[in-house]
């Protein structure tokens, strides 16, 4: 099997019985290890304490006043929130349990980027054996915001941090902005002849997606719902591409992204959708429940569709939490 996402930290945890994963002392430390985390050179020896102690033991219980000792308030509530999250880790059966109860029952505060390297774990799973680059590199967009633009007429998504950091060290070069182009220009955008090189590059994010024209990324994206549902609520769905909603009684709606919701709140209640933000729809799938059983008695039969949409300044910010928030699926048991 061909190994990729190692960032996930996949290989700090163990999986148990029923195929989830363990939350291990090794995946701890390593949010222990974060930048974040890391007490600064003029952090005050109870911050210094902590840290060292949790080092030790990543399941040590940590008193509300070993916090509120630290002297830096900024560093209190770093420790705050990573502590709340790590107890929430702890008390779950799995780390998809973890992130089932932190989508069903509020974030309390998480950052979104934990909930991104979550997701970024619990697909590297659900995924776990998948050999198709388009699959892989679809799915990135579960977990890693990305900027859409136009290249010779193509739509294309590229890694939003990667992008921000290429303008960040002064590219694109003066050619390519006399000619307009913009830095995705300067990357591979993933086609039959170079998917093989995925595997080297998965943790580089340094593929472009080619979501406008190639049939084969949609469809990924169609296959990495499909694994992300199934994996979590232990649901079969049939997920497929569409070039149009033409369902003059679509029942329900799922908006993979906060700009996807409120174009499709605007679109179900009725509402005039002017042709610019209509633009903003990048992709449209149509989901269905496989088993009649487990699916709510309220969607009568009919599918679900799925809404994919990039925001004004061309972000395209998925949130996964949504398929399990927003689906009509009767839920009978946990990850």
């Amino acid at each position: 099997m061909t190994e990729f996402w190692v960032s996930s930290g996949h290989h700090l945890t163990r999986r148990d019985g029923g195929g989830g994963l363990r939350v291990t002392d090794e995946l701890l430390l390593a949010y222990l290890a974060r930048p974040e985390l890391l007490p600064p050179d003029d952090a005050c020896p109870a911050e210094r304490a902590l840290h060292a102690a949790l080092l030790r033991d990543p399941r040590r219980p940590v008193a509300p006043a070993e916090v509120e000792a630290l002297a830096d308030a900024d560093a209190r509530e770093n420790w705050g929130v990573i502590l709340a999250f790590r107890d929430r880790l702890l008390a779950a059966a799995s780390v998809e349990a973890a992130y089932l109860d932190l989508v069903r029952r509020g974030t309390g505060g998480t950052p979104p980027l934990f909930l991104n390297q979550l997701v970024h774990l619990i697909l590297r799973n659900a995924l776990d054996g998948t050999d198709d680059p388009y699959v892989l590199r679809a799915a990135e967009l579960f977990f890693r915001p990305q900027r859409a633009s136009v290249s010779d007429g193509t739509l294309l998504l590229a890694d939003a941090e990667l992008i921000d950091a290429a303008e960040g060290a002064g590219r694109p070069s003066p050619l390519v902005a006399m000619l307009g182009r913009e830095p995705v220009s300067d990357l591979d955008v993933l086609n039959p002849d170079n998917a093989w090189t995925y595997w080297s590059r998965s943790d580089a994010f340094s593929m472009a997606l080619n979501l406008g024209s190639d049939a084969r990324s949609r469809e990924g994206l169609a296959r990495a719902i499909e694994a992300f549902v199934r994996h979590l609520l232990a649901v079969e769905v049939a997920v497929a591409p569409l070039p149009a909603i033409e369902d003059p009684d679509w029942r329900w709606f799922v908006g993979l992204d906060a700009e996807a919701t409120r174009i499709g709140n605007a679109l179900w209640r009725g509402e005039a959708v002017d042709p610019a933000t209509r633009e903003r729809v990048l992709a449209l799938f149509r989901l269905e429940i496989t088993d009649p059983a487990r699916a709510d008695p309220r969607l009568a039969g009919r599918p679900v569709y799925l809404l994919l949409a990039m925001s004004s300044d061309r972000i395209v910010t998925m949130k996964p939490q949504n398929l399990i928030a927003g689906l009509p699926v009767v839920v009978t048991g946990e990850a």
